[in-house]
Formats: structure tokens, sequence, C-alpha cells
């Protein structure tokens, strides 16, 4: 048994009916190359079984405190029935890019149950060209995006596997018995000394980042040092339980050079073209674009290869200028405000709301999240969230079959309609959009009004207007919205 840390707990406190606190990673994986050998549900169940004693998070078993007197625990090593977590489903004809984006925002809808391992994966066919894909539904409190990562990585055979090779090791892990409610509470007590013999390092951490920032002489502007008032926006308001999903791919070498003639990060460069792509939806469905969105925007600050569990990271709060009509500018003053956040994240210090969460007491924060997801307002905190996650850099194989295409997406938070996940694979960018149905009528509008922004950005910069083709895992996504 272990418990969930404060911050992991959170990402299960703000879950509700209608707010899904689960990620979502989908693999796209081609077929032709296995020497005429099939590849089905049941092959892939044997393939996930061998590995199950390496990805120990997928054995993870939510465990509540008697009178919710503390934060949940897992339970380490139960019993996985992989003919529940493991679901086929077929698409239905053609079998492009929209069928699939369509199923998996019908995944991503519906909440994980509670009382089994908190993740399922679908198995999905009748994919355009043959291929099939993965859709891997877990939740925001077994893994943060770097994790995630380490873990697909783990899943996957990193080198190209011999034919007929399903993996020689096979599932060799004991289950452990279920904890008495007097274990659970006697362990809650001693976690909550622990906890109070750590509140003076605590206040002297948070003491230090204040004295930190109020030394320096960087000037930090009034969306940095004012993080708490977002504007009025079309994507904030209370959620629909349903989801809507979307991709789009782009060559990593388009983002490298352009970047690289701008003098900005790949994060600089997916925030601005986020920004062009969120001022077109201003502008359809709030009629104007007059003022800066508020994104959070998660920094991690354990970057360990090791690590497949947990949450390490804060959330980085950045204005999104989509009041700003011209793409050059878009870019300029979203790379000034991310060195501007990043500063002021390592003065305050990265660790600081990972800290106080510890001592969340778990009942109040859900009926507090419970009533938030209920209102039908304007978020107080922020617009949207808005990731960037680097994933593996070679392709991987699962049971010999090359993974073509990877994406992922976070949740759609309270009050807050949309979020754009960014994950790079290989040569790649992929870009996932998931929002509720309020929000927007197609959440491709999202997907291909950033690619536009793209093609903008390169235009203004005096760069090839013509995108470098990215292999696609099925027939391109239609244009027309």
């Amino acid at each position: 048994m272990k418990r969930l840390t404060g911050w992991d707990a959170f990402l299960l406190y703000s879950e509700a009916p209608n707010v899904h606190m689960h990620t979502l990673k989908i693999a796209i994986i081609e077929l032709v190359d296995m020497g005429g050998r099939s590849f089905g549900v049941e092959d892939f169940r044997r393939v996930l079984n061998a590995r199950l004693h390496k990805l120990y998070p997928l054995r993870y078993e939510l465990v509540d405190i008697p009178f919710k007197f503390h934060h949940p625990m897992w339970r380490e090593n139960v019993h996985v029935d992989l003919d529940y977590h493991i679901r086929p489903l077929t698409l239905p004809a053609p079998g492009g890019r929209r069928e699939l984006d369509d199923a998996i925002g019908q995944i991503a809808g519906t909440p994980l149950d509670r009382s089994r391992p908190l993740w399922e994966m679908y198995f999905i066919d009748g994919l355009a060209d043959g291929r099939i894909a993965v859709v891997n539904k877990v939740h925001h409190a077994l893994a943060d995006g770097v994790a995630a990562a380490n873990l697909l990585a783990l899943g996957m055979d990193l080198q190209q596997s011999a034919p007929g090779d399903d993996g020689a090791d096979q599932e060799s892990y004991e289950t452990d018995p279920a904890p008495t409610s007097f274990e659970l509470v006697r362990s809650a007590w001693r976690d909550h000394f622990r906890h109070i013999s750590e509140i003076p390092s605590t206040i002297g951490y948070t003491v230090a980042g204040i004295n930190r920032v109020r030394r320096s002489s960087r000037k930090l502007g009034p969306n940095l040092t004012m993080p708490f008032t977002p504007p009025p926006s079309f994507m904030n308001h209370m959620l629909t339980p349903e989801r809507r999903f979307a991709t789009a791919s782009l060559s990593l070498d388009d983002i490298k050079e352009t970047k690289n003639a701008l003098g900005v990060s790949i994060n600089d460069l997916v925030l601005a073209m986020s920004a062009g792509a969120l001022r077109k939806a201003s502008l359809r469905y709030d009629g104007h674009a007059d003022h800066p969105l508020l994104a959070s925007v998660p920094v991690s600050f354990d970057f360990s290869s090791e690590r497949i569990s947990g949450n390490r990271f804060t959330g980085v709060m950045m204005p999104v200028h989509i009041d700003l009509s011209d793409p050059l500018d878009r870019v300029r003053r979203t790379h000034e405000d991310a060195v501007r956040a990043k500063e002021t994240n390592l003065l305050i210090g990265p660790e600081l709301v990972s800290r106080w969460s510890n001592y969340m007491p778990p009942a109040a924060m859900e009926a507090l999240f419970r009533r938030l997801s209920l209102k039908d307002g304007q978020n107080k905190v922020l617009n949207l969230n808005i990731s960037n996650v680097p994933g593996p850099r070679k392709y991987g194989r699962v049971g010999g079959a090359l993974v073509t295409e990877i994406y992922s997406v976070g949740p759609a938070t309270t009050g807050s309609g949309i979020n754009i996940t960014v994950w790079s694979y290989v040569d790649q960018l992929n870009i996932s959009v998931i929002t509720d149905l309020k929000s927007v009528d197609d959440a491709h509008e999202i997907t291909t009004a950033m690619v536009d922004e793209l093609v903008e950005i390169r235009r203004a910069a005096g760069l090839s207007e013509k995108l470098t083709a990215v292999e696609k895992a099925m027939s391109p996504v239609t244009r027309g919205i």
C-alpha cells in the first residue's frame, strides 16, 4: 500500500459526473510488416499480460480511507481482468481520421470505474489501410505527462522485435490482500503526524520563494502577478458530460525550422499557434477577441526517465494573446511572457502547490468541486489548459507491430470546455483537442486552425508556406468544418 500525494488526490477530488479527470493516449499501429501474422484483441491482451509485471501502475487499485480521514491509498498489486480492461471496438466505414476521432470522443465521455484499477484500453480495428488503434484511458491521479510517456515507452518494444516475439516475460507478481479499516486508519494517523512534522519546512519553502520574488529585479506583467482574472469566454461554462475529440499531425522538422528562425522554443510556438486558433474561435463564438485568455500550462519538476506513476508538475499561468492580430506579434509576446512565467515559477518554487496540497481535507475538496462543476458561469481561475509533452524519440512496437503515431490529451477541467495537448513522437508534432458539447460545434475547428496558424506564422517569417507531408495512418482529415 502507498498513499496518494496531495497533488494526486487533488486530481481525484476535482472529478465530477460532468468532469472526467482521465487522460487519453492513442497509438496508431501498422500491421503490414508482421510477416502475414494476424494481430487481434486476444493477441494484444496476451502481449500486455506478458508485460504487466513491469507496468506496475496498471495493477494499482484505489482504496478510500474510512470517513475520508485522509487521502486515499493505492493497493499496489491486484488482479487485473484484461477481458474487462482491454475492450474491442470496430470503426464504421470508411475508417478514417474522423471516424476514429469520433470514437475517441465517445470513449472520453464516460468515467472510469473507481472499484477497479483506474484505466481502460480500447483495441480499435476497422481503420483504413488495415491499421489498428489502441486508446489508453488512464486517470490523471495515476500519472502525469512525463510519467505517462515513460509508461508508454516501457509498454512498447523500442527496438524491432523478431517475428513471432510476443515478449518472453510472463506475469509474475503476487496480489496484495485488501487492507482492513483499522490498518487504513492507523496508517492515516501516522501520515498525518508526518505531515505535521513537515509544516515548518513547507512554510520555510514558501517564505523563501516569496522573498526571492520580492528581491527579483525582473518586472512582472499584470497577467502574471494577478493570474486569477481570466476574461469571459465561450469555452467557460458548466460542462456537459459528453466529449468531442480531434487530432492533427505536423512535421517536427517544420516546427524546429520555424522556432529557430524566430528564436523561440517549441513551447512558445505551440502557445502562439493555440493563440491564433483560439482567436479565430473567439471571433466566431464571442464576436470579439479583445483580451488575452489565461491558460494553465503544466511544467514538470521531475523528468526522471524511471518514473512511470504519480504527478510531479505545477501549473504555470500564461496569457494567450488572442487580442493580437499579427501572428508574429503573438509569437513575440508569447515568448516574452513565457520567459517571465518560467522565472516566476523558479523563484516562487515549483513544488509550492504540490507541498501544500498534502494538507487538503478530502471531503471538503470533493464537495467544493462538485459544487463548482454545477455552476454555469465564468471560470474564475483560468480559461483552458494547454500542454506540450515530449514523447518517445524512437519508433516503438507492440507485439512486433510498428507504432506509427501517438497522440495524447488531458482532461477538460471544471468550467473549462477545451483542452489542447501536443505530444511529439519521433519526427511528428501531434495535436489533440478535447471539448465538451457546448464550447464549439466541432473540435476539428481548433486543430485545423492551429495548422493554418503555423502556415501564417511561416508566411510572416519568410519561410515556405508548404508544410512537410506527415505520413497519415488513415485518410486525411476533411478540411471543411
